[in-house]
This record gives structure tokens, C-alpha cells and sequence, in this order.
């Protein structure tokens, strides 16, 4: 990935909503990939965007991330079986749910030091 909308370090999430999320005292607007190498802009803006190749670099770091959580936005759907098939095969376990529940879930995870990573689509209001 590129260095323009890059945070260099995997940290937690202070807030959502609004468009954005808050983390390291600093403001993001849009959607967030949260890997090992750092905070990462997203160009996912709801589910339909959601695809195998947006989710490239969390396969590209597929051997430092166990865990992928998909913040699906506020719409919950089935996620491809391409893309659930190319997890499985990286051995990567995969939970989509709703943005809020990805976020306390990522946050959890990373604050036990486990492999984790997010994918995280921009909601607007907070449920």
C-alpha cells in the first residue's frame, strides 16, 4: 500500500461514527484497514464494495494475521464464497459483523497481542 492515508502503527480504536473513526489522537474520514503495518484508508464505502481484491493486503500479510474481522457498515450480509474460500486458504478465520462489533472485537483482540487485523466500512451513526 502507499503511504498516503497511513498510519505506521497497528493501534486501537478510540471511536466510529460520523464517517470516520478516531485513533492515535488523530481523525480519519472513510473506511480503515487495521493491519500489522499500520492503519490504512480503505476505498470500501458499503458492502457491495466489499471484494476479494479490496481485501489484497490483508492477504498480502496473510502470515502475521490470524484473525480478520469485516466491519460490514450497518448492512449485515453474507460475505463471497470466493472471498471466504481465499481466508480459509491462508488460514485466516474470518467474522463479518456489523462496524461497532468489529471495532470492540478488533480492540479486544489487539489488546491481547493476538494477530488480528480489520476491515472496516464507515458508518455514519452510531448504533
Amino acid at each position: 500500500m502507499n503511504d498516503i492515508g497511513h498510519y505506521p502503527y497497528q493501534v486501537g480504536i478510540d471511536a466510529y461514527g460520523k464517517g470516520g473513526f478516531r485513533f492515535a489522537d488523530m481523525s480519519h474520514r472513510g473506511s480503515l484497514l487495521c493491519l500489522p503495518t499500520g492503519m490504512h484508508e480503505w476505498p470500501v464505502e458499503n458492502t457491495a464494495q466489499l471484494s476479494l481484491s479490496s481485501l489484497d493486503p490483508v492477504l498480502a500479510l496473510s502470515e502475521q494475521v490470524d484473525v480478520l474481522l469485516i466491519g460490514l457498515g450497518g448492512d449485515i450480509t453474507a460475505l463471497g464464497p470466493d472471498i471466504r474460500a481465499a481466508l480459509r486458504d491462508k488460514k485466516i478465520i474470518v467474522e463479518a459483523v456489523a462496524t461497532g462489533g468489529a471495532v470492540r472485537t478488533y480492540n479486544i483482540l489487539l489488546g491481547e497481542k493476538r494477530a488480528v487485523a480489520a476491515a472496516l466500512i464507515a458508518v455514519d451513526t452510531v448504533r
